[in-house]
């Protein structure tokens, strides 16, 4: 069994990767953490094997608590999952030996196709012995992989949701219809991608007042 630590500051989103996990064979959370204290605690409390990581958390960022896990030669692999699309995180993410790095919104089965991945990974590469050739240490350094792409709801498309991410990020709150004119998409869709992000936990909504008729709904992301 692959024993879990949800690292995560946002409740709704920690409970989800919590189910996604246990919901895996294999699999199983050791504890949840909502704060880069309270996971280095548990890391030298518990028996842990990999750290799902969220980037962006209360009082430090993912990649300072990635260093201090290697400072303190903690025997534990990450897995970011986060919604900072900077490359110069991930690239020092990597730099720190994330093993993978998933961007938020995701569907259990993209986490999933991770998790079994990392799952292979771990067999195909044993934490202690010596490589036999080139081979073993190319498989080594190639990390786990996932078979296929992340996944997302039946009839929606990354590069939709991508460009939805990008001006909602952008800007300082936006409305379907904005969403649209911004994305050249429908009112219709702009919502539906707009209620997504907000379902997953990267997006608030907020009754926007101050004109004729109903209020409208204002998203921001979070």
């Amino acid at each position: 069994m692959i024993r879990v630590l949800v690292v995560e500051d946002e409740p709704v989103a920690a409970e989800a990767h919590r189910t996604y996990v246990d919901r895996t064979a294999g699999f199983s959370t050791a504890a949840v953490a909502g704060t880069g204290a309270v996971a280095l605690d548990a890391l030298a409390r518990l028996p842990v094997d990999l750290v799902l990581l969220d980037m962006n958390l209360p009082d430090t960022h993912g990649v300072e608590l990635c260093r201090r896990i290697r400072a303190a030669r903690l025997d534990v692999d990450v897995l970011a999952v986060t919604s900072a699309r900077e490359l110069t995180t991930v690239r020092a993410a990597a730099a720190h030996g994330v093993v993978g790095y998933l961007l938020k919104p995701f569907t259990y089965a993209a986490l999933r196709d991770r998790l079994l991945a990392y799952a292979e990974y771990r067999d195909r590469v044993p934490a202690d012995g010596d490589a036999v050739g080139q081979e073993d240490v190319d498989r080594a350094l190639e990390g786990p992989r996932p078979q296929r792409n992340a996944s997302l709801p039946k009839g929606m498309h990354r590069q939709t949701l991508d460009a939805v991410v990008a001006v909602l990020r952008a800007a300082g709150g936006l409305s379907a219809a904005e969403t649209a004119a911004e994305t050249g998409t429908s009112r219709i869709t702009a919502r539906r991608y707009l209620e997504y992000l907000a379902e997953t936990g990267l997006a608030t909504r907020s009754p926007r007042y101050g004109g004729a008729g109903r209020p409208e709904t204002e998203y921001r992301w979070r």
